[in-house]
Parts: structure tokens; C-alpha cells; sequence
């Protein structure tokens, strides 16, 4: 009895670090399977952490085509730490192929068994957990037809560290993939690649590579490719054939990229119509039809219907490539033209700026037909005068533009009344030194008292008038 609830019955497997014993769950009275991991282990922490991790890993799958986890601990009693799983009557793939004689599967009894594996993978891939052990005694088959994906034990979560050493290798060494075989760290695509070599071996009756240690069997990965499937079995169409190779790619990336993926192309490959061999592909033998003739052969066998007494048809000479003549120097440049220039208005003689006889003002100079009309002259403010137009019209367009150029003159001026006396300031400015050297006692942004007797003087400065004019 272990936990005080399942009475053990039968063995049902023997591992190498556990055995699965068929079982009967007294509570619930029902037979279940419970994996007891064997007691030259129960001490060694690494194999324990293993094991509960097989149960973490498969108690959060629960798919049809995945072996479900109910219970697991540690028998006070025995003192051997169990997990309970879903019993599943039947045969394992291994047994089966054993039953056969090594004669491999039909193709709808491989895919029937291979697509359902392909699902259950690709549920636990989604969750995050790699199986890394993928094998003919790891696919249980009921007597209803349902394949189920059992026995985690070496699993790995994704979002879990590793408790593999670096350059270990788990799993059985012959449906390891390339990237395992090495040490490296297995991903989806090693699932991928074992489920393809359980693939082969169903539909072929023999592994992929025949090798009798690891490294035999990774030499035999990259130095050659498996014989095809197509050639070993006649009712094997070409497409499936290509369907299995892509999950036998050495690289992961040349796989498919989902468990799902592999089991609709290999649907696909398998509802293919056969190909058959055209005249253009079909292998000829040595007949007269790619045998050398020889020249009395040869002659013999011309056209019976070339008209006799017409001269033979010469054959056609090759025409001489003629001479090409040497390209044409390029032409140089082009001056640049002249720009023009506009001619100015001729003076008349006695008009200068000394004035008439009479001394009176000077005359406007007369203009000569022909001449360009001269120019006048600018008044002294009129960039500034310009410069206002410009803001005034940008200001009524842009108000927002307005109100900043507002607060920026309200702050120099607001800076410029608050500052102290410098250089280049007004004496008598707010804030600034008084004469006599009295700073004053005014709060900051109030005017400055004036001084006794001061009067503004009134803005007597005249703009001065451009030249020319009266």
C-alpha cells in the first residue's frame, strides 16, 4: 500500500530510475499507474529533483493525447517518492513494432499514431515544456485508437533553470537530435527531430542511422543523409518522404517550426496524389538512342527526305564580330554666359549737386531713351519701418505668435527698469543711480521718483527727408 490509498497489483515497466506499477486507488476505486523511483536513488538529491519535476511538468498538461498526472509524494512507510498517473491499457509503440516482427507499420497506421503525437507535443510546447525523451515506449496506443504521450521524466519547463550539466546527454542516444547528441541545449526542435526518427522507423522498420555508440551515431548525423523512405518502401510516396526528411534536418532551423505544422504536412504529404515519372525524367538504358554511331552509321542514316540532286546544306559559319569604332571624345564644358547689366541713366552735364546758376535746388538728372530707369534712393528707416509692417501682419495672423512677442518685450522692459545702473543705461532710468550718487528707496517695479526741476523734453528730432526730394 503506498499513502495509505493505492494497493499496487502488477508491474507494468521497468525504467532505469524508476518502475510503473499498475494500481488500485482504494478511495476513488479506480486502476491507475504509480511510478516508484527505485531506492538506490531516493538519496541522491539530483534524481529526486528530477523526478518531482516530471511530476510539475506533466501535472500542468492536460490534454487528450497527453498521459494526465493526479497525485505524487513520498511514502512515509517505504520511503520512495511516487507519482499516480492515468492508466492507459494498451501497447506501447515499441511493443507493437516488436510484435511485427521489425516489418514496420502501414502508412495510415503511422500517421494515425504519429498526428495525434504531433497534437499532444505541440499542447505541451505551448506551456512550455519540452519532453526531450521522445520514443516508440513513450507512445501509448489504447484499444480505442487514442495515442497518448507519456513519461516526462527528463522534461524541462522553458521558464525553469536547467538542473543538466553542461555537456550531458539524456535521452536514448538513438532518437537523439544533433543539437542533444552534443550537449547543447534541446528546444522544440529536438522534439520535433526524435518524433521524426519514431516516423522513420514505423514506416521504414529500421532507425534513420545504425550506430553502436554516440559518437558513431553523430559522425553518421553530419556526414550523411538517411536513405529514402520512397526507395525503401514502394507504397511510400515521394512527398511524404520529403515531408518526414524536413523533421530530420541536422539544423533546428530547417525543421518545422511547430509540432502542429509536422502533423498537417505530413496529412498533406500523405493525401497526395503518387507522382509518376515523365519521358523527361525516366532513366534511359545504353540503347542505339545514346550509344556513340559511327561515321559510316552516320551517313547512312541521313533524312530520306532531302531532295536528291540539291546540293548539301553547308554548315553555318561563325560571322566575325565587327570593329567597333572608338567612342567620340566628349565635348568640353560651356562657357558660362555673361550675366547682363542693366545699364544706368546717363547725367546731364551741369546737373550735379552744386546746384543751378541761379542756386537754386538741384535738378532731377533727365533720362536717355533707352537707359534703364534709375534708382531711388531708400529712406534711412525704411528696413525698420518694413520690419514692423512684417510683424504687424504676422501678428494678425498668428495671435498666439502676438501675446508671446507681447510678454517678451514686457519682460526686457520689466528687466531693463529693474536692473542697476551699468554701462550704456540711462542715469535717470527706474533703478538706475541718481545723480549725487543717492540710490534711492523705491520697491522693486515702481517708478523712480524724479528729480527736483526735471521736465521731458519735448521730441523735437525730424526725420530727415530722402535725397531728391523737395
Amino acid at each position: 500500500m503506498i499513502a495509505d490509498r493505492y494497493r499496487i497489483e502488477g508491474r507494468l515497466g521497468l525504467g532505469g530510475m524508476s518502475t510503473v506499477h499498475l494500481a488500485l486507488d482504494t478511495r476513488l476505486e479506480r486502476h491507475v499507474a504509480i511510478k516508484l523511483l527505485a531506492e538506490h536513488l531516493a538519496d541522491d538529491p539530483t534524481f529526486v529533483s528530477r523526478f518531482q519535476r516530471e511530476a510539475l511538468a506533466a501535472a500542468r498538461l492536460v490534454h487528450p493525447n497527453v498521459v494526465q498526472v493526479f497525485d505524487s509524494g513520498l511514502d512515509e512507510a517505504s520511503g520512495r517518492h511516487f507519482i499516480v498517473m492515468e492508466y492507459v491499457p494498451g501497447q506501447s509503440v515499441a511493443q507493437i513494432l516488436r510484435d511485427r516482427g521489425g516489418q514496420g507499420l502501414g502508412v495510415e497506421e503511422t500517421l494515425a499514431i504519429v498526428v495525434q503525437a504531433c497534437h499532444g507535443l505541440d499542447y505541451a510546447h505551448r506551456q512550455g515544456v519540452v519532453h526531450r525523451d521522445v520514443k516508440p515506449g513513450n507512445l501509448l496506443r489504447s484499444p480505442d485508437g487514442i495515442v497518448k504521450l507519456a513519461d516526462f521524466g527528463i522534461a524541462r519547463a522553458t521558464d525553469q533553470s536547467s538542473i543538466t550539466q553542461v555537456g550531458s546527454v539524456l535521452g536514448t542516444a538513438a532518437y537523439l537530435s544533433p543539437e542533444q547528441a552534443a550537449g547543447e541545449e534541446a528546444g522544440p526542435q529536438a522534439d520535433l527531430y526524435s518524433l521524426g526518427v519514431v516516423t522513420y522507423q514505423c514506416l521504414a522498420g529500421r532507425l534513420p542511422y545504425e550506430a553502436q555508440s554516440l559518437s558513431e551515431l553523430v559522425l553518421k548525423q553530419q556526414r550523411e543523409a538517411p536513405p529514402r523512405l520512397d526507395q525503401l518502401r514502394p507504397d511510400v510516396s515521394p512527398a511524404l518522404a520529403r515531408a518526414v526528411a524536413v523533421a530530420l534536418s541536422i539544423d533546428p532551423r530547417d525543421r518545422y517550426a511547430t509540432a502542429r505544422e509536422m502533423g498537417d504536412a505530413l496529412d498533406r504529404a500523405a493525401e497526395a496524389p503518387p507522382e509518376e515519372p515523365t519521358a523527361a525524367t525516366r532513366a534511359l538504358g545504353a540503347t542505339e538512342a545514346t550509344s556513340v554511331l559511327p561515321a559510316s552509321a552516320a551517313v547512312a542514316s541521313a533524312p530520306a527526305w532531302e531532295p536528291a540532286g540539291e546540293a548539301p546544306v553547308a554548315p553555318r559559319q561563325p560571322v566575325p564580330r565587327r570593329r567597333q569604332p572608338p567612342p567620340a571624345p566628349a565635348p568640353p564644358p560651356a562657357a558660362p554666359r555673361p550675366r547682363p547689366r542693366r545699364a544706368r541713366a546717363a547725367r546731364v552735364p551741369g546737373g550735379g549737386g552744386g546746384g543751378g546758376a541761379g542756386g537754386g535746388p538741384a535738378a532731377a538728372p533727365a533720362r536717355v531713351a533707352g537707359q534703364a530707369r534709375p534708382r531711388r534712393a531708400a529712406h534711412p528707416r525704411a528696413h525698420r519701418r518694413g520690419r514692423r509692417d512684417r510683424d504687424r501682419h504676422v501678428d494678425e495672423r498668428h495671435p498666439a505668435r502676438a501675446a508671446a512677442r507681447r510678454r517678451v518685450r514686457l519682460g526686457r522692459a520689466e528687466r531693463r527698469r529693474d536692473a542697476p545702473a551699468g554701462r550704456g543705461q540711462h542715469p535717470l532710468a527706474p533703478g538706475s543711480r541718481p545723480p549725487g550718487g543717492n540710490r534711492g528707496t523705491r520697491a522693486p517695479g515702481q517708478p523712480f521718483p524724479e528729480p527736483p526741476g526735471f521736465a521731458p523734453r519735448a521730441n523735437t528730432r525730424r526725420e530727415r527727408e530722402p535725397p531728391g526730394r523737395a
